[in-house]
């Protein structure tokens, strides 16, 4: 489990939220969280992984965020903290289940459940 402590500095671009999990992740979903951002649902087919970052529309001092991402048998991986810009990655395997993900962002948030499965 990631647990981020500390206000990212750097920026997550919106048209590249895939770019944050690394290389080969591609976007296969996203969700708004309220008014303040977006979260990113990402997949990589090379390793499996299903791959979640949850941006700001608008960086600027750090706020309360998450970003959380599970699998239909409990296993999760969550990052929780005060950020400037965006929360996560966070990442499971995403081989033969289905893929819960969400986010929160100050005092609005997003969940989806049981999505993408494969």
């Amino acid at each position: 489990m990631t647990m981020g402590l500390l206000a990212l500095a750097t920026p997550a671009a919106h048209a590249d939220a895939s770019g944050v999990c690394g290389n080969g992740y591609k976007l296969i979903d996203s969700a708004p969280v309220g008014n303040l951002g977006t979260a990113y649902l990402t997949w990589s087919a090379e390793s499996g992984r299903n791959c979640l970052v949850v941006v700001r529309s608008h960086p600027g001092a750090a706020l309360s965020m998450n970003a959380w991402i599970g699998r239909d048998d409990g296993i999760q991986d969550i990052d929780s903290g005060y950020y400037t810009s965006y929360a996560g990655p966070v990442s499971v395997d995403g081989r033969g289940t289905c893929i819960d993900w969400g986010g929160v962002i100050h005092d609005q948030e997003v969940s989806r459940w049981h999505t993408h499965c494969g």
